[in-house]
């Protein structure tokens, strides 16, 4: 196993990692925005009114994204499995 192999495959890695965490962070990140600026329009500071949605929104998000974040990292796992050979014998 050369050093570009193990460079490629921790990229590979690194863009799942970020492909599969992209639609919860988006989404709490887009539903702490908009909390964020009713809680400073009508200057209600409730902690859990910004934490409660961000919550839940995020639940609705893996729920709507789960099939596709499970099939994506299925995929990457079956083709790591189909590139140990190679890996290995080089």
């Amino acid at each position: 196993m050369d050093t570009a192999a193990v460079l490629d495959l921790g990229m590979d890695a690194l863009v799942l990692a970020a492909k599969l965490a992209a639609p919860v962070l988006i989404t709490s990140l887009v539903v702490g925005f908009v909390v964020s600026l009713a809680q400073s329009v009508t200057q209600i500071q409730e902690i859990t009114l910004s934490f409660v949605p961000k919550a839940i929104a995020a639940a609705i998000a893996l729920v709507v994204c789960g099939n596709w974040m499970l099939s994506e990292l299925v995929t990457f796992t079956r083709e790591l499995f189909t590139r140990i050979p190679a890996l290995v014998g080089s």
